[in-house]
């Protein structure tokens, strides 16, 4: 069963995983705005498609323009998986469990979350947003290293793995999903527009453009779905992702997986290229069934985990109220302090 700690690690995980996807999904758009025509500069609703979240975003904005599309899922507090918001929550999952992780890893979580509390008190942020945006993926990367490199890779590394592995692989596959849906033409059974400047925009979200090409010399609709889909090399593409978390579940459970676990195993085969076949037709049912059996995976190991965890006290997944807790300034580490706006002195 897991304990409250593996929860909280697992969820630390997964939040700044998606922080982390966030900046990219927003990076990647404004760098494809720069090179899209003058009248084609203002598709930045399909980004919201991504986060499943237009409706919370209508409810506070009229309209989805560039500066409140960032400004929603980076700064928006109010929006529980913002970068702002998903790195508070990640905060606060590592500081409920301390005791359980290395004082390198606490200091640089804490000092990521300072750094965007303060970049969002700063209105002039968004006048420059793909520096810092670059500046948050970096911030990841930084997370993702001290955590590998300062860590045992035991049971609780591993659940911090799976937590990260599957976040990654659910937000590579809402973005194939966003795309096929934006250039699939009205005709069923037809291929998918091969619109080079959207399909390069999309590997350049995942870090992905340099290694497709080391494998493809033209960016194909079908081949930058296999890549991203099928790869076993790439380390944001699904399968490897799907792969990674399950070997992390069988590091836990041992080669007999719980039942409430085999999905995991059905993600694995769908992900087969036996199943990949002839999918050029039905992408949409494709990336449906995957996001399902992600969220059933997702599922399970929530539900494995309340089930042992009736005096928990961490946040974990879902942000809701909570008493204000002190916050120690933070001390700066090289590859964080040259973002220009972070100043915690401001907040």
């Amino acid at each position: 069963m897991l304990s409250r700690i593996a929860e909280s690690i697992y969820w630390m995980n997964r939040q700044v995983e998606r922080a982390e996807n966030l900046a990219r999904f927003i990076d990647a758009t404004s760098h494809l705005m720069l090179d899209m025509p003058v009248g084609r500069r203002d598709r930045w609703e399909p980004l919201l498609h991504t986060t499943g979240d237009e409706e919370a975003f209508f409810q506070n904005y009229s309209e989805a323009t560039a500066e409140n599309v960032v400004q929603f899922l980076a700064f928006d507090s109010r929006y529980a998986s913002s970068i702002v918001s998903c790195l508070g929550m990640a905060r606060e999952n590592a500081r409920c469990v301390q005791h359980a992780i290395p004082i390198e890893l606490w200091e640089t979580i804490n000092e990521f979350f300072f750094q965007v509390r303060a970049a969002a008190a700063d209105t002039t942020v968004l006048d420059e947003p793909i520096e810092f945006f670059q500046h948050v993926k970096q911030a990841g990367h930084l997370f993702l290293g001290v955590m590998d490199s300062t860590m045992s890779h035991g049971e609780l590394w591993h659940f911090g793995r799976v937590g990260r592995m599957l976040e990654r692989a659910d937000k590579t596959t809402r973005m194939l999903n966003v795309m096929q849906a934006l250039l699939a033409p009205s005709q069923a059974g037809v291929r998918l527009s091969d619109d080079e400047l959207q399909w390069s925009a999309l590997l350049r979200a995942v870090g992905g453009l340099q290694m497709y090409r080391q494998r493809h010399q033209t960016i194909s609709a079908e081949k930058v779905m296999e890549f991203l889909v099928l790869d076993k090399e790439f380390p944001r593409a699904i399968r490897f992702s799907a792969q990674a978390a399950v070997e992390s579940l069988h590091e836990l459970y041992g080669d007999d997986l719980p039942r409430q676990f085999s999905p995991a195993v059905t993600l694995l085969d769908h992900l087969s290229e036996s199943d990949f076949d002839g999918v050029e037709s039905r992408w949409e049912e494709f990336l449906d069934r995957t996001l399902s059996l992600l969220d059933t995976v997702g599922d399970a190991i929530q539900q494995h985990g309340s089930n042992a965890c009736s005096d928990d006290d961490a946040p974990h997944g879902m942000p809701g109220e909570s008493d204000e807790v002190p916050i120690p300034e933070p001390r700066q580490h090289d590859a964080l302090s040259r973002l220009p706006v972070l100043n915690v002195n401001a907040v």
